[in-house]
């Protein structure tokens, strides 16, 4: 779900073995020494539930989880926590956890891949896990998940806001200061410490009890507490009805919006503009990736492009494949995560494929690079090349054309040539052609999500880019436009072929290297 990630500026700072690793600017995120962008691409690592201990070391040694991480193309994990697990079980060692539980048959696992890990505390055993991520070079945010450990989230489980059964705010507090002095601990590696880079207060606030007055009050009691025991870290704040909603904050923010805008950009992407922008971290987004989800599958595609054009943070949900115990069940399944149920290996290659794009930087705030565009197909996360017989084609988006578009009714040109992309016929290849005057050369984003990047031609009828992935030949064709038109009586799934956004870019370098 959408949080702000703030960083409250302090007058002066204690000696660490570590120099500051990140801050913000603006909506971005950066390396403070350097200035530089840093981009959040993370993917969410359970560590929550009954047994208080990241899910799967009875599957894999956390060492093995923590390179899957990095060749999946993640630089961050986002690592679940429960305050009990910090205020009243440090001392509980994972054995004495899972025995209690009746998890002799995760043991047994982790006597196996994780042989240490049973005799060490549970907080000692998240320590382990943060040291394997960090040996990868993989950053971390802990994210104060629930106060009682146990599966997230509903309006009734006691977990959902200030008040509720087990959401004591006082508790709440000496949590979130133990954790953030935890990874201040000089006697811990240097490297360790600096990749803890953030605390994520809370996880989905809900429930009856919500009150923005409220809000306000905790949350600036949380980010100060963070700060006084950790000023290194960033302070990821949550918003209201499941992270879905900052809209209480419109009232302090002076801010420009435009009159039409999206349901999620109303909610919560304002925050990532105007004169008081700050960074916008999407913390949990994911699909079922065995089985139909079709609804699930729809709101991918819109989302991806979101993503994309934002160029946000993020956070997938989620790693796991499995988990030592949920709603009363050893061992289930995790139809959401990116590692199969062994963890060895990734689930659904197809996709990840489809988060290509937007685990790489797209917009850089000190880029000296003019702004192009990029060519982008969010139903499955490719991207349009044009190869050196000027065909277009539909790729893996390490590997994409630059364009150039001025707005509805001008040509789109291919960066660093005089050719513009022309709309051949119904049915017929898209090409490139020198004659950029052309009706057949001019171009709008159409439909309200300006997804559909359309040509009307001489009888008045719009022409739209489509690439459909069940047809043998990878190359982009223009075809009569889905829904557009009144007569169209098309299903929405059949519109997702023609589903195209064009990305502003500024990115100094592409994901193949090449300059700008």
């Amino acid at each position: 779900m959408y949080k702000i990630l703030v960083r409250l500026l302090i007058l002066s700072l204690p000696t660490l073995c570590c120099s500051l690793p990140l801050s913000t600017s603006s909506r971005w995120i950066i390396d403070e020494p350097t200035g530089a962008r840093v981009k959040l691409v993370c993917t969410n690592w359970a560590a929550h539930l009954e047994p208080m201990l990241a899910e799967g070391l009875n599957k894999q040694p956390a060492g093995r989880i923590a390179r899957l991480v990095v060749e999946m193309g993640f630089n961050c994990v986002r690592l679940t926590w429960a305050t009990y697990m910090f205020t009243r079980f440090a001392n509980l060692t994972v054995a004495q956890s899972l025995t209690r539980l009746g998890l002799e048959d995760a043991m047994e696992g982790i006597a196996v891949n994780n042989p240490g890990v049973l005799n060490l505390t549970v907080v000692d055993a998240q320590r382990a896990v943060v040291e394997a991520l960090a040996r990868q070079g993989v950053m971390v945010v802990l994210d104060n998940h629930v106060s009682q450990p146990m599966w997230c989230c509903g309006d009734d489980d006691g977990n959902g806001f200030f008040g509720d059964k087990y959401f004591d705010a006082e508790e709440w507090l000496q949590g979130l200061s133990i954790v953030a002095k935890l990874y201040k601990d000089t006697s811990m590696a240097c490297f360790v410490v600096m990749q803890v880079v953030g605390i994520s207060m809370r996880n989905e606030l809900r429930g009856p009890l919500q009150n923005a007055s409220v809000w306000h009050r905790y949350m600036e009691q949380g980010a100060r507490t963070i700060q006084k025991a950790n000023p290194r870290l960033l302070v990821i704040i949550p918003g209201l009805h499941y992270d879905l909603s900052f809209t209480y904050l419109k009232k302090a923010i002076t801010i420009k919006l435009q009159e039409q805008i999206s349901g999620i950009h109303w909610q919560a992407g304002f925050l990532s503009e105007g004169q008081n922008a700050a960074p916008l971290f999407v913390s949990e987004f994911g699909v079922k990736q065995v089985g139909e989800d079709r609804a699930g599958s729809l709101f991918l595609r819109c989302f991806l492009g979101y993503l994309a054009e934002m160029d946000l943070d993020w956070g997938v949900w989620a790693l796991q494949g499995s988990y030592y115990l949920k709603h009363g069940v050893h061992g289930p399944d995790e139809t959401y995560g990116m590692l199969d149920f062994n963890w060895s290996s990734v689930r659904n290659p197809q996709f990840l494929q489809r988060l290509h794009l937007i685990q790489h930087q797209i917009r850089d705030p000190n880029s000296t690079c003019p702004t192009y565009h990029i060519l982008y197909h969010p139903s499955t996360g490719l991207c349009i090349r044009v190869d050196n017989n000027s065909e277009l084609h539909a790729t893996d988006c390490r590997n994409f054309s630059r364009w150039n578009h001025n707005g509805n009714g001008n040509p789109i040109r291919l960066v660093g040539t005089e050719l513009c992309l022309l709309a051949a016929g119904d049915g017929l290849p898209a090409t490139l052609s020198p004659d950029c005057s052309s009706r057949r050369s001019k171009w709008e984003l159409a439909s309200g999500s300006e997804f559909q990047v359309a040509n009307k031609d001489g009888k008045g009828e719009h022409l739209c880019l489509e690439w459909n992935p069940t047809h043998s030949s990878s190359r982009v064709l223009t075809k009569k436009c889905v829904c557009l038109d009144e007569d169209d009586d098309e299903s929405m799934d059949s519109q997702q072929t023609q589903w195209f956004h064009l990305i502003a870019a500024n990115a100094q370098l592409n994901v193949m290297g090449e300059s700008c």
